[in-house]
């Protein structure tokens, strides 16, 4: 069965936490898995969220918010670390796709921010390009260390809620589709014992109800 594609950052967040609710029940419905959905995005896409998220393989996209084949355009780098070649995919997603929501996808006991705390604390960096990673996360875990935040699971929030404001204050075309209504950002912190997404901050339009 093709479900009806969400068309507003509202519809888009219900059908992610619906979905997530589903996953942590253990009840998922599993849509748009089947060769009908398979052949009828054979020469067209249309998602209905993007998710930038991190790479960690305990993280999969599609799994955790019970969703199928084009319902999701993903974009995933090692502690969600965003550069240019990530705000260009963001911005593919604003067009041509006109995608509702953008998802910044953290969660708990992250390696890559760990490992940026541990050298924000020592002062000492870790070698190859791993280095670069280390260097973009900085400016969150700086901002925690800021407001006296310790934990890596609060500095992981605190990375979420960094990362969502950059991105339009970078991307004139993902802050523009914001301020007209057309999409919306929301942080979410993944909990990877129980499944469960919760959200951390919005930017952008949506009701009250789901604060």
């Amino acid at each position: 069965m093709i479900k009806p594609r969400p068309t507003t950052p509202q519809e888009a967040w219900s059908e992610l936490l619906a979905g997530n609710q589903r996953f942590v029940n253990e009840e998922p419905s599993h849509p748009h898995q089947d060769a009908t959905r398979r052949q009828s995005l054979a020469h067209r896409q249309a998602p209905f969220a993007t998710l930038f998220g991190c790479s960690d393989s305990r993280l999969a996209a599609e799994i955790i918010f019970d969703v199928g084949l084009g319902d999701m355009f993903v974009v995933r780098t090692a502690g969600h670390v965003l550069d240019e070649s990530v705000l260009g995919s963001l911005e593919y997603g604003m067009t041509p796709l006109h995608i509702p929501l953008i998802v910044v996808l953290g969660h708990d006991n992250c390696g890559a921010v760990t490992a940026t705390a541990e050298a924000y604390r020592t002062g000492q960096m870790p070698g190859g390009f791993i280095r670069d990673l280390v260097e973009r996360i900085t400016p969150s875990v700086m901002s925690a260390e800021r407001q006296n935040i310790r934990a890596i699971n609060d500095i992981v929030t605190e990375h979420v809620r960094q990362t969502m404001h950059r991105i339009p204050e970078r991307s004139n075309i993902i802050s523009r589709a914001i301020e007209q209504g057309l999409t919306a950002i929301v942080g979410v912190t993944y909990r990877l014992a129980d499944g469960r997404a919760e959200l951390v901050d919005v930017v952008g339009q949506l009701e009250p109800a789901t604060l």
